[in-house]
């Protein structure tokens, strides 16, 4: 079945306590996007990732947010282009700031849908990333779902990769289901295991209604702050190298 890239949100702290247990989760993925401090995570956080992965060999991925630490980036910010594009651009730089070697950008909760299907957002994230490839010299890619987003990388040159979700629930349009809302969350590891496996061998999963979603991912991903993200981690780790899948990044 060839290889997929694991990846997890982390670096998520918030008043210096973290969501996740960061140390166990790199034992186990490919890539992290790291939170870079608008809906959580601060320069000890960054740091602390850019040293982790390094010693680990787990590519980072800029995890940059609307900025709203209030309500950890699951809200819509409303902000003029300009305004979002330097946030990005802010964040992407800070991250980079604590040593991180940053191998893509995958935008966190509410910025990530918004960019996805807003196309004036998404060309304000897009470049951002792109004022952070020219910088490094190399082309960022955006990990993300969202035809908006997809749009305004390649406009641009940027690569684009799309992702599943091992832990959150998918509506028959292929979208997830909203936070709060009846089947938004898996938490079952054995569940969340063997829909790794599907995707794996068939890109496709159940939505909530029964209909099967067709999904091209190069990408799982699992959220580090669900309940039992470790335990989730561990099952899908285990089921992918019982299934001789490799689990490595593209980038």
């Amino acid at each position: 079945m060839g290889a997929i890239d694991l990846n997890a949100d982390l670096g998520e702290t918030i008043d210096g306590l973290p969501t996740a247990d960061d140390e166990a989760m790199f034992a186990l993925i490919s890539s992290a996007s790291i939170a870079c401090g608008a809906h959580a995570g601060d320069a000890a956080s960054m740091h602390a990732a850019a040293a982790r992965a390094a010693r680990t060999g787990v590519a980072i991925g800029a995890h940059p947010s609307f900025p709203d630490r209030a309500n950890f980036g699951r809200l819509v910010v409303r902000m003029d282009a300009a305004d979002l594009r330097a946030t990005v651009a802010e964040q992407l730089a800070a991250l980079e700031g604590a040593g991180a070697d940053i191998r893509y950008v995958k935008p966190h909760g509410a910025l990530y849908h918004a960019a996805g299907a807003d196309p004036e957002q998404a060309e304000a994230v897009a470049a951002a990333v792109a004022e952070l490839s020219e910088r490094l010299g190399r082309g960022i890619p955006v990990l993300a779902q969202g035809e908006a987003l997809a749009a305004a990388a390649a406009a641009i040159g940027l690569p684009f990769y799309r992702e599943a979700f091992l832990d959150r629930g998918y509506r028959a349009d292929g979208t997830l289901v909203p936070r709060g809302e009846p089947g938004d969350l898996l938490h079952d590891p054995d569940a969340v295991a063997e829909r790794a496996l599907r995707l794996a061998r068939a890109g496709d999963v159940d939505a909530v209604d029964g209909t099967v979603v067709g999904v091209d991912a190069v990408s799982f991903c699992l959220h580090g702050d669900t309940a039992a993200s470790l335990q989730l981690a561990r099952a899908v780790r285990a089921a992918l190298d019982a299934a001789g899948v490799e689990v490595r990044a593209p980038w």
